[in-house]
């Protein structure tokens, strides 16, 4: 057995510890194992109560065959005996009962005339002896037994299994009625013992092929339960991974055909409720673009003319009444909200149609951060800590909504002064942009880059549009990037941008994936989006 253990140690660490990595999750390995314990239970069960069995009538029917001859012969022989025989009788005597069809060994035991112990053995000198006869036994015999009605006899026969240097014998012996010797007897049990050992062998091997049938009797069972289980694996697999035309073949009336006829319907029901909500949303996507092209027109219109009053409310002129002023400064800041609205709404639509390309840059990371927040007057507001002489290689204007986005939002809702650091990470470039700010609430931090969220309910009117954040970050992801919004443990908020130092390769997967890179891309004006969460 342990050179068993060693060669199956031996074995998985040539296989690279997979022995020591299985588990006992698969069904078809619980199904065999089960089965093969189900059979070992009932095999080795059988073949013990049968070997019992058996064992109990082999030496049974020995024993009595040698123990009813043992006492014939002693009424036969030593009933001839005189009450105080000789040595020599005594052993002619123990011979001729040792030649009966039992061949048993024989130890006569008496008292001649003078008193003394005489013995007359069947082996000679070296043969059965009274050493050989247990204690208790001889003790047994000796005994004289009151004599009544229910026993007739003061003496009887009495018998014993016993064990001499790993040889079975039945050993026996009983005082002859009336005086006379004793005698005893030992039969070997050697042949019953092989007879014994041939049939437990045997047993063993019926057991052995019991257990490999139930091992192949299992696996059969496990095949044929398990295929209809492994073909509704793989197709839920393929179901998750989007191929919603799958479905299963079914056959028969059992349970498992009526998994797969469920399966087949949750299917169906799935690929109609995906098509519906797809079919909704190309129609809300279509209905935004649309919206958002139709809105440019009038809208052009109305810049050119709240330019126009913008211009008279500058005039030294006055050309404005006072009382109208206020009405017409609300109706330019509201125009210019709306056309930053249309603008952000034509670029979600851009990303949700997945026509938003990259056009790449090599980039200067301090002169294009400066760039940004000198182009909206907030180099007084806004501190930067970037060394200069670090470039990538990104889309210049996609990574300028993201940062006017994300240090708008802090000077907007955190306040100055908004601290942008710039590191580098491996292949990856992080912008971190700090405020000092109250931060944002706990339950807020999961919905900020929520497109038209807004964090207080009760300002649903306020300057942003609740898309700013949301472009922002799928202008990140566009460069195979992320945005994670977070609270400084010394206050404020803090937005990390991290994106891969050069694009380059990202771009590439998309052309080889027949997504072409346009160099134009989808422009839009510098401060796109720039409104925050």
């Amino acid at each position: 057995m342990t050179d068993t253990q060693g060669g199956l140690r031996g074995w998985a660490a040539r296989r690279g510890g997979s022995l020591s990595r299985l588990r006992f999750t698969s069904l078809r390995l619980r199904l065999v194992v089960v089965f093969g314990l189900v059979a070992l239970t009932a095999a080795v069960s059988a073949s013990g109560i049968a070997y019992w069995l058996n064992r109990e009538a082999v030496l049974t029917r020995a024993q009595d065959a040698v123990l009813r001859d043992f006492q014939q012969e002693m009424q036969n022989r030593t009933g001839a005996l005189p009450v105080h025989p000789t040595q020599d009788e005594l052993q002619r005597a123990a011979g001729q009962m040792a030649g009966s069809s039992q061949r048993f060994s024989v130890l006569l035991v008496a008292q001649d005339t003078d008193g003394k112990t005489v013995y007359g053995n069947s082996g000679g000198i070296n043969g059965f002896s009274l050493e050989d006869v247990p204690k208790s036994l001889r003790a047994a015999v000796n005994k004289r037994q009151k004599v009544a009605d229910g026993n007739k006899s003061p003496y009887h026969l009495y018998w014993q299994r016993v064990d001499q240097h790993g040889t079975p014998y039945l050993v026996a012996g009983t005082k002859l009625v009336g005086g006379g010797p004793t005698g005893y007897m030992a039969k070997s049990l050697e042949p019953e013992a092989k007879d014994l050992n041939s049939l437990a062998w045997s047993l063993g091997i019926a057991t052995g092929l019991a257990l490999i049938g139930s091992a192949l009797l299992a696996q059969a069972a496990a095949t044929t339960v398990l295929k209809p289980v492994h073909r509704l694996g793989v197709a839920a697999r393929r179901l998750g991974e989007g191929r919603l035309d799958t479905r299963l073949r079914v056959s028969g009336t059992d349970e498992l055909a009526d998994l797969s006829r469920t399966f087949n319907n949750a299917a169906e029901a799935l690929e109609k409720r995906v098509a519906d909500m797809a079919a909704r949303d190309e129609a809300s996507r279509r209905f935004v673009a649309d919206m958002s092209h139709e809105l440019r027109t009038p809208l052009t219109a109305i810049t050119a003319v709240t330019e126009v009053l913008e211009e008279e409310l500058e005039s030294e002129a006055g050309g404005i009444d006072p009382m109208v002023e206020p009405a017409v400064r609300l109706v330019v800041s509201e125009t210019r909200r709306l056309n930053d609205l249309v603008e952000n709404l034509m670029e979600v639509t851009r990303f949700d149609a997945g026509t938003a390309r990259l056009v790449l840059d090599d980039v200067d990371i301090a002169d294009q951060i400066t760039a940004c927040i000198d182009a909206r007057a907030w180099l007084d507001a806004v501190e930067l800590d970037a060394e200069r002489g670090a470039h990538a290689r990104l889309d210049p204007r996609r990574l300028d909504v993201i940062l006017a986005n994300l240090i708008g939002n802090a000077l907007k809702h955190g306040g100055s002064p908004v601290r942008v650091s710039v590191r580098i990470d491996g292949e990856d470039l992080v912008i971190a942009v700090r405020d000092h700010g109250p931060g944002i609430p706990e339950d807020v931090l999961p919905h900020v880059f929520d497109r038209f969220y807004k964090a207080s309910a009760s300002r649903p009117r306020s300057e942003g549009s609740g898309l700013g954040l949301s472009i922002a970050l799928e202008n990140a992801h566009i460069h195979g990037g992320e945005i994670t919004a977070a609270n400084s443990p010394d206050g404020g908020a803090v937005f990390t941008l991290r994106l891969p130092r050069d694009a380059s390769r990202l771009t590439e997967e998309n052309g080889e994936n027949g997504d072409a890179v346009a160099n134009g891309g989808a422009h839009g004006p510098a401060d796109l989006g720039k409104e925050g969460a």
